[in-house]
């Protein structure tokens, strides 16, 4: 199912839709603050008590985490076997869809979600994230056969898709100041269920671009290189983590000791270029647990 908005504007220019953001976001980290008090998440003293960690990971989401043949793969699985040959405790892995995970570790119900969960404003609301593992910048991508996108610029007053509730949706209000101060606008844009069913209107010429993160991005262009091709970038930098409960700072600093040790043993570099193409160097080595740290990593001050 498509959700179509207008490219109307606000009496401040603004585009309403980015009201429209503003106000799902600040709904939808509201709920999941509700439903994290439910419950109270433990803490890393608990979890060395009791004997294990429970993680939860999603279903379909290459390549950070997918199943082939009835196994788990991507990045992710590769990460989960090095947490556990560090962790002095057991890791038990439940693999959810993606609706109900974020809620599932707010609740208390998983004590964290290894997943490629990407930083946003309303996420910080419940969440601290560890030192983040990839670049969650959004890109556009368009039909390899269609000409008349070659940069930014040409993006103005197209047709545009994203995943519902994404970040990559939230983060279209750059694109908009962008495109505005060329002389241009934002035009319709159209939310998906699920980005599979964006990519297939992109194909069969419903729409003129898709917005998400440049790791799945690259993914899909790698897969269906002779239906898409790979744009520029439509944001500021982004950042995929692992999301922890604000009530588990403790376990924040164990998760962030083992992003540190991956790090400095290359061994991140290795599973980033395994699975992303690409290892990202530049990314913050340190965790993210405000609104004001996001936005000065992600340029957006």
């Amino acid at each position: 199912m498509a959700i179509y908005h207008s490219q109307s504007t606000t009496k401040g220019g603004w585009p309403k839709h980015k009201a429209l953001f503003k106000a799902l976001s600040m709904s939808l980290g509201g709920i999941a603050l509700s439903l994290s008090l439910q419950a109270a998440a433990v803490d890393l003293p608990e979890i060395e008590s009791r004997g294990y960690m429970n993680v939860a990971t999603e279903d379909n989401y290459a390549p950070f985490n997918f199943i082939a043949d009835g196994e788990p793969e991507g990045f992710t699985a590769d990460m989960l076997e090095e947490l556990r040959e560090y962790a002095d405790f057991e890791i038990r892995q439940d693999i959810l869809p993606w609706t109900g995970l974020l809620a599932s570790v707010a609740t208390g119900q998983y004590d964290v979600a290894t997943t490629g969960a990407l930083v946003s404003e309303e996420r910080l609301r419940v969440f601290n994230f560890v030192p983040p593992y990839a670049s969650a910048q959004i890109f556009y991508v368009k039909r390899i056969d269609d000409d008349s996108i070659n940069s930014v610029e040409d993006l103005s007053g197209k047709r545009v898709g994203a995943q519902a509730g994404s970040v990559g949706l939230s983060r279209l209000s750059e694109l908009a100041t962008t495109l505005e101060e060329q002389g241009g606008r934002l035009g319709e844009v159209v939310e998906y269920e699920s980005y599979p069913e964006a990519h297939a209107d992109l194909a069969n010429g419903r729409l003129d671009f898709v917005v998400d993160a440049v790791v799945p991005l690259n993914d899909l262009v790698s897969v269906r290189g002779d239906t898409f091709a790979m744009g520029q970038a439509v944001s500021g930098p982004g950042f995929a983590s692992w999301p922890v409960p604000k009530n588990s700072p403790e376990l924040l600093e164990y998760l962030t000791d083992f992003m540190t040790e991956m790090r400095e043993s290359g061994r991140l570099a290795e599973l980033q270029e395994k699975w992303f193409g690409q290892s990202f160097d530049d990314l913050p080595h340190v965790p993210i647990t405000t609104v004001e740290e996001y936005h000065e990593m992600a340029g957006m001050n």
